[in-house]
């Protein structure tokens, strides 16, 4: 399989991580850098191996950690999330990928698409999960996107194969969760209308 492809496969699994949590592919992505022989990062993304790079992410990464396990402040970090996600997507698709391997322009792309759409689709399913579980769930269900993005972005690095098909199966997953929620809210909306107080 040619490099630009696999390339590719692993743009695709970082920035669908990165959707699911914009933090963790970035301290994955620079550690795998700085203590393994797996990834070289070429400059400028080299700049994320950078010990104090590293540290401020690792920080901005506890705190939505322990953020997005808390009803109502989870909401407020999905919502900022919307912007963070797509420009980490796209940070961590170019870093991985490099210039020689991926296009530039492309891998700015997929990885906005992946990680926008992603973190999109959490924004619909996650209030849902809020109103069915009274909130009860949402922190499991914030480990789960955090334990599959971290799996993810490993995976992307050492099997890109795999992490390309997980990262399709994924999306696919989101987008019939989002449109579930959007057909039940639409259906409620109807019935409001149709039957007024």
């Amino acid at each position: 399989m040619s490099e630009t492809v696999l390339g590719l496969m692993t743009a695709l699994g970082l920035s669908t991580a990165a959707g699911l949590n914009a933090y963790l592919p970035l301290l994955i992505v620079g550690g795998l850098d700085r203590w393994t022989d797996l990834l070289t990062l070429d400059a400028p993304y080299d700049v994320l191996s950078r010990p104090s790079v590293m540290l401020a992410i690792g920080v901005i990464a506890l705190v939505d950690f322990v953020g997005d396990k808390i009803p109502a402040i989870d909401s407020v970090l999905h919502a900022v999330g919307l912007v963070i996600a797509p420009v980490a997507g796209a940070l961590v698709a170019l870093a991985a990928t490099g210039s020689d391997t991926v296009d530039p322009g492309f891998a700015i792309v997929l990885g906005v698409a992946a990680a926008g759409a992603t973190q999109g689709a959490r924004s619909v399913v996650r209030p849902a999960s809020t109103a069915f579980t009274g909130g009860a769930g949402n922190p499991v269900l914030s480990l789960g996107e955090d334990a599959v993005s971290g799996v993810l972005s490993i995976g992307a690095v050492l099997v890109p194969i795999v992490a390309f098909v997980m990262a399709l199966l994924l999306l696919g997953l989101l987008a019939w969760g989002a449109s579930r929620v959007w057909r039940r809210r639409r259906t409620r909306r109807d019935e409001r209308t149709l039957d007024p107080p």
